[in-house]
């Protein structure tokens, strides 16, 4: 028998928004989820990336608040991203609601804007905890009647450290509360946290949380490092649609989308050095098609729910393997399909393992012997970067030094003993007499080759030798040496 929204016991005004949404038929998550949250039950939820989690807290909470108008919702986020877009995913599924205010507490934005919103008394808030904290501290936010708390993504949230400042949180709300935790994979952490905000949770599972879903093609490409440049601009020639491409670092994304777009690519880029206006343009100019490719980091892995994306290309392979899993989640969205490319190369080895791993929990395959150890490189070897060896740098035999006949190599071709390169000292020299260029044992050129070069700072005070030049008095006498001449 299938579930129908008629059938879940919601208000006419929330079926007639979903209706209004285009909502036909609750996914396998919302049909196991909502009526045990409309009975006032603590969910523990984990479903697939892209099956409809947002609403199948979002229809609940609605519903509760039209039923208790003193009733108070919250929603915690891991990211900025994350939280906008449940807030706009909640926004057409409060039509009609005017007396259901919601506000947006996110870092990046003024303070004085989110204070206009907490004025008039908004009773859905969605934020960050960090943020959640800043108005919890100067007392502009009271969460007493806050009696419907949910966390999203709560493995990610631990994972960037927010486990205190959701205590903290708590403290701030009553004790008697439905609490609902979603998210796409439910490690042991966010059970042991289950136990401490929950009250005997209802666990709700649909599908595996670390299999994406059918609806995705995915292809592996194997290429050296330096090949990635040209492969990308080969699929995104050959592909058609909007795509997004995942780099592992800000400076890699914005120096990416730069080279596309003089490659005539219609092309931007998103990451955590952009304040929150520069990203909801960006993302807002994306979802309205103005530009086709999107080079981003990590920070676009969750909550960036756009339907027309139809290809994901992982340029750097995530260093978590669970990142995997939500990056080629932003494509095949509601039903429909995509495509998943992964760019392989030797050093990526033991990365992608993991994740073939975590996709396939039976299989036994030895992880691969492979280098890799952090390349702390400035650049790449592609039309992306530079530096290094091989990355455009210098090669050793290439540096120019001040005295290019003591590194020249020798006709036999291998470099001699420095000692065997000079001539022996007199045995005069021995004795501790001065003498002029300075102190030590010297080449046929009269070079001091016992010592390194002296620093500017030496020169600046000793002159040209340390016994003579600027060293000597008017009448030749030699002055007293300080001890920066040595």
């Amino acid at each position: 028998m299938t579930t129908t929204f008629e059938s879940l016991g919601l208000p006419e005004s929330v079926l007639a928004a979903i209706k209004k949404v285009g909502f036909t038929t609750p996914t396998p998550i919302q049909a196991a989820a909502i009526p045990l949250a409309m009975e006032g039950r603590d969910i523990l939820g984990s479903a697939q990336t892209g099956t409809g989690k947002t609403a199948a807290f979002g229809i609940p909470m609605i519903a509760k608040l039209i039923a208790e108008p003193r009733s108070m919702a919250i929603v915690m986020t891991p990211t900025r991203e994350l939280a906008a877009q449940v807030l706009s995913t909640l926004h057409p599924l409060l039509a009609g609601q005017r007396d259901i205010r919601t506000a947006l507490l996110i870092g990046g934005e003024a303070m004085s804007r989110q204070m206009q919103q907490l004025r008039q008394n908004p009773r859905i808030i969605v934020g960050t905890p960090g943020r959640i904290n800043d108005h919890l501290e100067r007392r502009s936010l009271k969460l007493d009647g806050a009696n419907f708390l949910v966390l999203d993504e709560t493995d990610r949230m631990l994972d960037m450290g927010f486990g205190i400042q959701i205590d903290r949180i708590l403290k701030f709300m009553p004790h008697q509360r439905q609490t609902l935790l979603f998210s796409a994979t439910i490690p042991a952490e966010i059970e042991k946290m289950a136990q401490r905000y929950q009250n005997k949770p209802e666990r709700v599972s649909v599908g595996s949380t670390t299999t994406p879903i059918a609806a995705i093609k995915q292809e592996n490409l194997h290429m050296k490092e330096g090949e990635k440049p040209e492969m990308l601009i080969q699929q995104l020639y050959d592909r058609k649609g909007s795509i997004i491409v995942f780099v592992k670092t800000k400076f890699g994304a914005k120096r990416m989308a730069e080279k596309l777009s003089k490659m005539d690519f219609k092309a931007d880029a998103i990451h955590g050095n952009l304040n929150q206006n520069k990203r909801d343009r960006v993302i807002h100019a994306f979802r309205e098609k103005k530009f086709r490719v999107l080079v981003a980091t990590d920070v676009a892995a969750r909550g960036l729910d756009i339907p027309h994306i139809e290809h994901v290309i992982n340029y750097d392979l995530p260093q978590c393997p669970e990142d995997y899993i939500h990056r080629i989640g932003r494509t095949a969205r509601n039903g429909a399909e995509g495509n998943a490319i992964a760019f392989i190369t030797p050093s990526d080895g033991r990365l992608w393992h993991a994740i073939h791993k975590l996709m396939n929990p039976g299989d036994k395959t030895p992880a691969p012997r492979t280098n890799d150890r952090p390349q702390n490189r400035r650049g790449r070897d592609n039309k992306f970067g530079g530096g290094g060896k091989k990355f455009g740098g210098r090669k050793f035999g290439d540096r120019k030094f001040s005295d290019n006949k003591i590194f020249e190599k020798p006709a036999g071709g291998k470099f001699e003993p420095l000692h065997e390169r000079f001539e022996e000292p007199p045995a005069e020299r021995s004795e501790g007499r001065r003498f002029e260029g300075g102190r030590g044992p010297r080449n046929e050129e009269g070079r001091n080759y016992a010592r390194p070069k002296t620093s500017r700072f030496k020169r600046k005070f000793s002159g040209n030798g340390y016994a003579g030049g600027e060293n000597r008095s008017r009448n030749g006498q030699d002055r007293p040496r300080s001890r920066a001449a040595y």
